[in-house]
């Protein structure tokens, strides 16, 4: 059974089209990635799997049950907004065992309990007493992922979720969300493609409004990703800079990205790119380290997706 399933939505605010006609279904136990360039209609999808929007047309569905701002579904949603807003002279442990658990209407011990647990595993243990309006962004986001959490919902929705933490906030977030897939489905929204890559089972990505590409992390990164080939020269980096600016006009080259005397080329995936590389590196005059065909990134594959 499908957790999330998605039939024709589309969402008009006036004349723009936010969502035009998505199509997507999300199997359960799953962490799924949903990408997307600003604008493409990400958090209008989550708004209504969460019953926060209705679609100008189609139909979307939580768990089996139709979405909508008065659906039974929502009481099996958690849902982090991008920007998580608190009453800021409220603590944590009230937050979640008082209004989170009150809205939920939990019994106060069991509210309890579940506040301590999920303040201890996002790492805000220390603090649970301390008054909300002192927490910065990345304390503000780990209590918001506490309370999606706090009614064990079947599906969770996250938007943007470690947008605000630092690389180890980040990282021990991220194996959070990971180990989730074993008591909820998470749907994420994310820009950080890295984390996509690290921990989702499958993929979506959304163009304009539209589906562009629905797989597992591997069948997408093998389906769609062009070769990109990596350079590396022993030459001062304003010559190699003045060799990749020639080399970008090139038809067989998608995208170029420097790194001091490093060189990394997307190609536009035609037979004979890898070849014809070979010759323009050969050709360029420049001492060269190490030149190798390296693995497709999630990047590569998105940048080819949303910008063909």
């Amino acid at each position: 059974m499908s957790a999330i399933r998605i039939e024709g939505v589309r969402k008009l605010y006036g004349s723009l089209a936010a969502l035009d006609g998505l199509d997507l279904a999300v199997e359960e136990g799953r962490v799924f990635g949903f990408l997307g360039p600003n604008g493409a209609g990400k958090t209008t999808t989550i708004r209504i799997l969460a019953g926060l929007a209705r679609p100008t047309a189609g139909q979307a569905w939580v768990a089996g049950i139709p979405a909508g701002p008065e659906s039974e579904a929502r009481r099996l949603l958690g849902y982090l907004p991008e920007e998580p807003h608190f009453y800021p002279w409220m603590t944590p442990q009230e937050f979640l065992t008082d209004f989170v658990g009150g809205l939920f209407r939990m019994p106060r011990r069991e509210a309890h309990a579940r506040s301590a647990e999920l303040l201890e595993r996002v790492g805000l243990h220390d603090v649970a007493r301390r008054r909300i309006g002192g927490f910065s962004k990345g304390m503000r986001q780990r209590l918001g992922l506490a309370q999606a959490l706090m009614n064990r919902p079947r599906v969770a929705l996250l938007d943007e979720p470690v947008s605000a933490l630092d690389p180890a906030g980040r990282r021990d977030m991220l194996t959070l969300i990971g180990e989730l897939k074993s008591e909820t489905t998470v749907f994420m929204s994310t820009h950080i493609l890295d984390d996509v890559e690290r921990i989702c089972d499958s993929i979506g990505i959304l163009r304009a409004g539209r589906l562009v590409a629905l797989e597992g992390r591997e069948a997408l990164l093998e389906r769609h990703a062009a070769p990109a080939l990596e350079v590396h020269f022993d030459a001062p980096s304003e010559a190699v800079a003045t060799w990749a600016a020639e080399l970008q006009k090139h038809p067989f080259v998608s995208g170029v990205e420097l790194d001091g005397s490093s060189v990394r080329i997307r190609s536009d995936g035609r037979v004979g790119t890898v070849d014809a590389v070979q010759r323009a590196v050969l050709g360029s005059a420049l001492r060269v380290l190490r030149y190798q065909v390296a693995r497709p990134s999630l990047e590569d594959v998105f940048l080819r997706l949303v910008e063909g």
